[in-house]
């Protein structure tokens, strides 16, 4: 894998840069459609490419693990062939979910043990067989194995659990750098900065973490129900210590304001489930603000879904129709609503883009963080 600086933003830390991997190059900064499951929810794979004009998505290492399976997995080929998605794909290392399991798994130092909430099963993730996961699922870009802290979370038990997930990273190079990927191309694995909101941990693990030299570094533990504020202060923390060649990916992040403040901080790289997560329930995040299709104001309004979008579904489709469907429960009203919401994504960080490489992000980004958060 190989990152290129392009351009930097001349008021802020922004860049622009293009990824190269086995499946495709990506130009940052990027946002990447989740696919948990081998699938982004209510999207056809040539719908990510025709429409959302997706560059990357993500898939999850242990949803697949405990289905389809790591069996099927391997002899399909990897998850590139399962789903026909020929793009390059990066898989979280489960260490979030594993974390959001709080009633039904124990940490220990050799690993995690679990019990899956499709049947009560128990199971064990160690960093070593993450990575033998990894492998099997063949994503571009792997995850190492950590603890993600919940917040609010002890000074105490943070400090304790990055300690730990050093250490774990320790063993996820030692296994990943010890093993050959399975499928003929390459794979590359992120560490991950971990620290809640304590500066003095988060510069701590940031360095730790640049240390080991990998072709790219992640920050996780963030978005996890802490004011943004405090969001965005780790972020700067952490941006300032890793380095400027490297790409950086911020996990799990967020609204298209926290997507553009945290670009202006320096952050290459995004995933939420929100874009698809909100579509479903009837949000949609456009270039004026939100809308809450559900409400009765847009029960007549035939005017397109969002007559500035060049998404098709967006300009042949009325609001009004849109509310039907949804409020009727339709599939196809989920199946809009996320093709919308992730063509305004990608159409975002395009805009992000564009502006780093003009000279002019700054300024614009200033301008459209007042104007996406407001009600419609």
């Amino acid at each position: 894998m190989k990152f290129t600086l392009q351009a930097k933003d001349i008021a802020s830390k922004a860049r622009a840069g293009v990824l190269e991997t086995a499946h495709g190059n990506i130009q940052t900064p990027i946002f990447m459609p989740v696919g948990t499951a081998g699938t982004v929810k209510a999207v056809h794979q040539h719908e990510l490419v025709e429409d959302i004009q997706a560059q990357i998505i993500l898939g999850n290492t242990y949803h697949l693990y405990l289905r389809p399976g790591l069996d099927v997995l391997h002899k399909a080929g990897g998850l590139h062939k399962f789903n026909h998605w020929d793009g390059p794909i990066l898989t979280d290392s489960g260490g979030y979910q594993v974390y959001s399991l709080t009633e039904v798994r124990k940490i220990r130092e050799e690993g995690v043990t679990f019990r899956s909430h499709i049947d009560g099963s128990k199971h064990l993730f160690t960093p070593e067989n993450v990575m033998d996961t990894q492998r099997v699922i063949g994503a571009d870009i792997i995850m190492a194995f950590d603890e993600c802290t919940p917040y609010p979370c002890e000074y105490s038990y943070a400090r304790k659990s990055l300690d730990m997930t050093h250490r774990w990273l320790k063993r996820c190079v030692d296994r990943f750098d010890g093993t050959e990927p399975l499928y003929g191309y390459e794979q590359t694995l992120f560490p991950i900065v971990q620290g809640s909101v304590y500066k003095d941990l988060r510069e701590k693990s940031a360095e730790v973490i640049a240390s080991f030299n990998r072709d790219g570094n992640a920050i996780g533990g963030l978005s996890v129900g802490e004011p943004a504020e405090e969001m965005y202060a780790m972020t700067e923390v952490v941006t300032n210590i890793l380095p400027q060649d490297k790409p950086r990916y911020l996990m799990g992040v967020g609204t298209p304001i926290n997507i553009l403040e945290n670009i202006a901080l320096g952050i290459d790289m995004f995933d939420c489930v929100m874009p698809t997560r909100n579509a479903r329930n009837g949000m949609l995040f456009t270039q004026n603000g939100i809308i809450n299709i559900k409400n009765e104001k847009w029960k007549d309004d035939f005017s397109p879904i969002e007559a500035e979008s060049d998404l098709l579904v967006d300009q042949i489709h009325t609001k009004a129709y849109l509310r039907h469907l949804i409020k009727s429960q339709e599939i196809l009203g989920a199946q809009i609503a996320s093709l919308h919401n992730l063509h305004f994504y990608l159409w975002l960080v395009k805009q992000a883009r564009e502006k780093i490489i003009e000279g002019t992000f700054y300024d614009w980004k200033e301008k459209m963080v007042k104007v996406l958060g407001q009600r419609l």
